[in-house]
C-alpha cells in the first residue's frame, strides 16, 4: 500500500510541478515532524509516535497564479521512521511574506492522500473498538487537505531553516463524518537552486 501510494503521489507532485510551462523547481527541503495532537484536539504527543521525514519541492510561481498573490506551488512526500505512523503525499501552493531582514512568514494550503486509518473497523462499544481508537486518530478520508503555517530564517543566498505546523483533516468538504486529522510540529532545512527565488 504505501509503495503503490508514494508512486501514484509521485506522478502527480512531478505533474503538478512540470505542467505550467514558465515555472522552474527552486527549492529542495528536508523536515522532520512529530504528530503532536490528539483526537480530541488537545496539543499533546499524538498517537502516532514516530517521527515523519518529509521532503518538498518547491517550484517557481507560474504567471497564472499571479491573481492570488504568486504562490509558489509545491510537491511533498512525508513517511515515518517507524511502523507506528502514517505515510501521506501531496501537492500545493505556498504564499511567503518577509517582515524582517532574513526571516519570513509562509502559509501554505494542498492537498494529500495519505495511508492512515479510515474509520474503526469493530463493532461500537466493544473492547476491540476502544483499543483500535485509543491506537489510532481515525480519518474518515484517505484525502485530506494540508494547511502549513512556517516561520522561516535564511542563512545565506541559498540555505533556510523553517519551524512549521501542518494540520490535516478532511474538513466536511471531501467527506463526512469521523474528522480526528492530523497536526504535526517539525523542522526543516531548504536549499534554494536559485539564490534570487526567495525574492
Amino acid at each position: 500500500m504505501k509503495l503503490k501510494l508514494f508512486g501514484s503521489t509521485l506522478l502527480v507532485a512531478i505533474a503538478a510541478l512540470i505542467a505550467p510551462a514558465n515555472a522552474e523547481v527552486e527549492e529542495l527541503r528536508f523536515g522532520v515532524v512529530g504528530n503532536v495532537r490528539s483526537d480530541h484536539g488537545d496539543i499533546t504527543r499524538g498517537k502516532y509516535g514516530a517521527l515523519n521525514a518529509e521532503i518538498d519541492l518547491v517550484s517557481s510561481s507560474p504567471d497564472f497564479l499571479n491573481i492570488i498573490g504568486s504562490p509558489r506551488p509545491y510537491a511533498m512526500i512525508s513517511t515515518p521512521t517507524a511502523e507506528d505512523g502514517v505515510t501521506f503525499g501531496g501537492v500545493g501552493l505556498l504564499w511567503r511574506w518577509e517582515f524582517a531582514d532574513g526571516w519570513a512568514f509562509e502559509p501554505g494550503f494542498g492537498y494529500i492522500v495519505h495511508d492512515g486509518v479510515i474509520d474503526n473497523e469493530f463493532a461500537p462499544g466493544t473492547p476491540e473498538a476502544a483499543a483500535f481508537e485509543a491506537d489510532n486518530q481515525l480519518l474518515g478520508s484517505r484525502d485530506l487537505f494540508r494547511t502549513t503555517f512556517a516561520l522561516e530564517r535564511e542563512f545565506g543566498d541559498r540555505v533556510a531553516a523553517q519551524v512549521y505546523w501542518q494540520h490535516m483533516s478532511h474538513g466536511q468538504i471531501l467527506d463526512s463524518g469521523r474528522n480526528q486529522g492530523l497536526d504535526y510540529v517539525g523542522l526543516r532545512l531548504a536549499y534554494r537552486f536559485d539564490p534570487d527565488s526567495a525574492d
